[in-house]
């Protein structure tokens, strides 16, 4: 199960790296070495660590950029009477992605991430309609 450290945290930064295990050397006089390789894998580990703290900003950015398309849809959809839940347009959207699925999310993983992300839309689309209608009201009042 993750925890705040495989996530990121709540910190700054990425927690520092684990110390490399230790292990009992066979030739007995009880000092520790590191097993063989121990260092070269911490390496990698780290070298991976970095990349997905990269590929999570990209993410970020990108989830945020279509959440602020969903805000303006949710506008547009209110002033048009349209309804905020379109579930032919969800199942176009999770077909597609499950069609251009190259992995190694399996099918089912990139569902319900998807599902997610569409139920945030959802929301923002929804708080954005709500907005509109809250707006309206306070010009309308301004106006008397």
């Amino acid at each position: 199960m993750a925890d705040e450290h495989d996530i990121g945290g709540s910190s700054g930064g990425p927690p520092a790296a684990a110390p490399a295990p230790k292990q009992v050397s066979p030739r007995g006089g009880g000092g520790e070495q590191p097993p063989e390789g121990a260092a070269y894998g911490q390496r990698h580990v780290d070298e991976y660590r970095r990349r997905i703290d990269q590929i999570d900003e990209q993410l970020m950015k990108l989830l945020n950029a279509r959440s602020a398309c969903a805000v303006e849809i949710g506008r547009i959809k209110r002033r048009l009477g349209m309804p905020v839940y379109q579930p032919d347009r969800e199942k176009w959207i999770l077909d597609r992605v499950a069609r251009n699925n190259p992995g190694p999310l399996d099918p089912g993983a990139v569902r319900r991430v998807f599902e997610r992300v569409i139920d945030e839309s959802r929301r923002l689309e929804r708080l954005a309609g709500e907005a509109e209608v809250g707006a309206e009201g306070a010009t309308r009042q301004e106006g008397d």
